[in-house]
């Protein structure tokens, strides 16, 4: 990774990477909310609504860390390449 344009590629990989991580771990809470709620419920011992909450945490975060730390540089890195 000595080049702008060979960082540029490997954060637009993992862009895509944990873009489909978010996509599966959204679509599995959704669909089998229930299920998994009811396993960390009795794995950890806590509350189904702080466990639902937690849920919604983890996926808000998770899109924001994205975001900032994979799709940011790469829209930048993307544009100084046109630029330049």
């Amino acid at each position: 990774m000595n080049t702008v344009e060979s960082i540029r590629v490997f954060l637009g990989w993992c862009s895509v990477i944990n873009i489909g991580l978010l996509t599966i771990s959204t679509i599995s809470i959704v669909i089998f909310r229930n299920q998994i709620t009811l396993i960390h419920a009795k794995l950890f011992n806590l509350d189904k609504h702080y466990i639902s909450r937690s849920y919604y945490k983890f996926i808000g975060q998770y899109k924001i860390a994205i975001l900032v730390f994979k799709i940011v540089p790469y829209l930048a890195l993307s544009i100084m390449n046109v630029m330049y």
